[in-house]
This record gives structure tokens, sequence and C-alpha cells, in this order.
């Protein structure tokens, strides 16, 4: 097993990432009661607050993102000069401030990051899209440190990863690793998990294979949301599609509203917040939040500054949803704003 004690963290993959607008060093603060509406989603928006922070010092995109003992960790991306990052960056809500941290063993972008019992990275690209990676680095917070953990069966980036109890007839918390895209860009169907034996196993396949998704993991099942097709950001898909380990079975649910990629998700209040993204026609502020126990979604205030590429992690009662690229395609931002639906 990858470690010994669990904090459950779920982490939504971001897309393909000019320097953006960045925010002020002083919390400002948004209260909004209307987006645009979507068709599929409630007609009318909730509220909700949205405060601008202290933005990342590194401005990054196709991040992954953590939370870890209180703070957020965004790991690794492409920078301004299109460089893919090893760069690591922990952010405190708690006193609005930045620390760098050691960097990753390796760049890597379009990665995946949770949490069990400590931070680890798995998989993502190191430098183009046809090198994807099979490490897992795994984080010390005391010594400052990254080490390697059990590798991915398979090379994968552009994927997301939940943790969660195994089902069936398996004790304990597992990792799975969904989606993404080979070297070849092709989009795997493969749902890698490890068991509590450090074991990698395959669970059912992923009915519609996709790169640059998001998950959530609400009630012990995972939800896997948007995405697109061989990291063709004109071929996004809106597909919301539920795993149930108990049963090792994947299930249709009530689609995205607004089909894009290169999103982020968080969980709070057994919700999934699904943020951001792009398309052909530009980046995404839409902020729609699914129920499971309604099956259906609800449009919620838009993000203050549209992105892609970008991360999200709840502390609290609060999302932050932090980096990603402005424009579609290779952009950045430092952005670092907050959602308390």
């Amino acid at each position: 097993m990858l470690a010994a004690s669990i904090v459950l963290s779920v982490i939504g993959l971001a897309c393909k990432g000019d320097d953006g607008p960045s925010a002020s060093p002083s919390a400002t603060e948004r209260v909004t009661t209307r987006s645009p509406s979507a068709t599929g989603a409630s007609e009318s928006p909730a509220g909700g607050k949205w405060r601008t922070l202290a933005p990342m010092p590194t401005p990054r995109s196709e991040v992954a993102a953590a939370e870890l003992n209180g703070e957020i960790y965004i790991v690794g991306g492409f920078e301004g000069d299109g460089s893919p990052s090893a760069k690591v960056e922990a952010y405190s809500p708690a006193s609005d401030t930045w620390r760098e941290v050691a960097p990753l063993p390796a760049p890597r972008h379009h990665a995946a990051a949770f949490v069990f019992g400590t931070l680890f990275v798995m998989g993502g690209f190191e430098t183009s899209f046809s090198d994807p990676q099979t490490s897992v680095f795994q984080y010390d917070v005391t010594g400052n440190t990254w080490s390697e953990a059990t590798n991915l069966p398979k090379p994968r980036g552009g994927h997301a990863a939940a943790v969660l109890q195994c089902g069936q007839d398996v004790l304990g918390a597992c990792i799975f690793a969904i989606g993404g895209t080979d070297a070849a860009q092709r989009n795997i169907g493969e749902v890698a998990v490890n068991d509590p034996s450090g074991l990698w196993l395959m669970a059912a396949q992923l009915p519609t294979p996709r790169d640059h998704l998001a998950v959530g993991a609400v009630d012990g099942k995972i939800y896997a949301i948007g995405g697109r097709l061989a990291i063709d950001f004109g071929r996004n898909v809106d597909a919301n599609e539920e795993y149930d380990p108990r049963a090792n079975r994947w299930t249709a649910r009530e689609a995205l509203p607004t089909a894009r990629s290169g999103i982020a998700a968080a969980v709070l209040d057994r919700r999934v917040f699904v943020f951001g993204g792009e398309g052909s026609g530009g980046t995404f502020d839409q902020n729609e939040a699914y129920s499971s126990e309604t099956d259906s979604w609800e449009t919620m205030p838009p993000m203050p500054t549209a992105r892609h590429g970008l991360g999200a992690a709840v502390v609290g009662d609060t999302i932050y949803v932090i980096g990603g690229g402005p424009t579609p395609g290779l952009s950045v931002s430092g952005v670092n704003e907050a959602f308390t639906p």
C-alpha cells in the first residue's frame, strides 16, 4: 500500500495551459447571485461568495492540487515560458500566504495528486504528450523531501485520481487512477486500483474513456465528469459516470450541463463542484455543482476569472481554485480565488 493512514482527497485534473491576470495580495470579495444558464442545470442559480486571495508566486497551468494539514499544495504544471515544471508551492488559507517546498524529483504536467496519509503525485507527462509516466512520488512533510512509491502499472497522463474504500471483498482504502492517455494519445479505459496490499489491480472499464476529466467521491462512489477525447479540446464530452466499488460497476448519471475539459473538481457538502475548463471557443468560468442524492446539477456563481488547467481543493467550508490558463492552450496564471457556497 502507498501509505498507512488515509485522508480522503479527490483531485480533478485540468488542461493545457501567457501570463494571466493575477490577484491582489490583499483579499477582495465578490458576492454573486447569478451565473450563465446551462441546459440541464437549475434555472435559478444559487448564491455564493467569491474572494480573490494572494496569488500563487509562480504562475502555472496544468497543475495538480491537494489539501494536506490545512494547506493546499499546487504541484508541477507548465510555467510561463512553456517549460514543464517541478515546482511545488503550498498555500495557507489561514494566513493567506504561500511558501515554496521541495520540488518534484522530475517535472510533471497533467499529473494527478491525492492525499493518502501524505501527499502523492501520480503519473503525468514529463515533456510532451507522448511521454506519459508511471512514476508515483510521495512527499515527506517533516523532512521536506520526495521519494518514489509504487509505480502505476502503465503510463498515463491527463488522468484523475481518487481515494475510496475498496469495496467487494477487499477491506481498507484503495487508490483509483481514472482516464488519461497513453504515449500514442489514445484514451485509456482501464481503471487502475492500488489495493491495501500494494498490488495494482484493474477495475471495471470507464465507459467513456477520456482525458482532462475531473473526479469526485461522495457516499462511497466515484463520479468521473467531463473531459475530452484524444487531448483535443474541440472534442469535449459531458459524460458523468458513477463508479460503485462494491459492485465494480459504472452507471451513467445526469450529464454535465456544460461540456468542457481541463476542469477541476472539489467535493463539499456532499456535492461535486466542477470549475472552469476550455473548449474551441475559449475558456470557461462555469461553476456547476452535482448532487448524487437527486442526480441533478445546479448552476452556481461563475468564477471571477475563467481558466483551464487549474487546481481545486477544500479547506473548511471553502473551495480554493488556483492557477490555470486564461486562454486556451499554453497560458498560465497565479490566480487564487475562493468560493464559499
